[in-house]
């Protein structure tokens, strides 16, 4: 029983310096952002899987639709998403990323992209550099694993 609780303190204490490290290297990348994280993240579905109703935004942000209608406004008076009604229900609509929302996505993350490049070519040695795709893979791992429940 000792040697269980002691490796749930391990894990609660290498959770908690995780946490911590993602959260500072997270927020030094988005130093100077101009894109909020949000709307990046919109304008990313988008991108990905092309026009989506603002409820399936919603579900997969994992906020409440009123968040997600707000956030798709801004987008849309930044002219970065068009809107258009759904066709078979004509009470939802459909967010599009504009060309704009799409070359503004990409300016951002080859800014965010290139801010962590810079550091791993300037910090890690060339021997190290083939961890960061390990690292990558047990995070995703991680997160993949979790599936916590959105808002209600």
């Amino acid at each position: 029983m000792k040697e269980t609780e002691e490796l749930r303190e391990q894990a609660l204490a290498d959770a908690e310096d995780l946490r911590g490290a993602i959260g500072r290297l997270v927020r030094l990348v988005r130093e100077g952002e101009t894109l909020p994280s949000n709307q990046a993240a919109v304008l990313g579905h988008l991108v990905r899987d092309g026009a989506l109703p603002i409820v399936e935004l919603a579900r997969r942000e994992r906020v409440r639709h009123q968040s997600m209608a707000r956030t798709v406004a801004l987008l849309d008076s930044a002219k970065l998403v068009s809107l258009s009604q759904d066709q078979e229900d004509r009470r939802r609509i459909v967010v599009e990323a504009s060309e704009l929302g799409i070359s503004t996505l990409k300016e951002a993350r080859r800014i965010r992209s290139g801010a962590l490049a810079d550091a791993i070519e300037n910090v890690l040695p060339v021997a190290e550099r083939g961890s960061v795709r390990d690292v990558v893979e047990f995070l995703n791992r991680l997160a993949d694993s979790m599936n916590l429940p959105g808002p209600t």
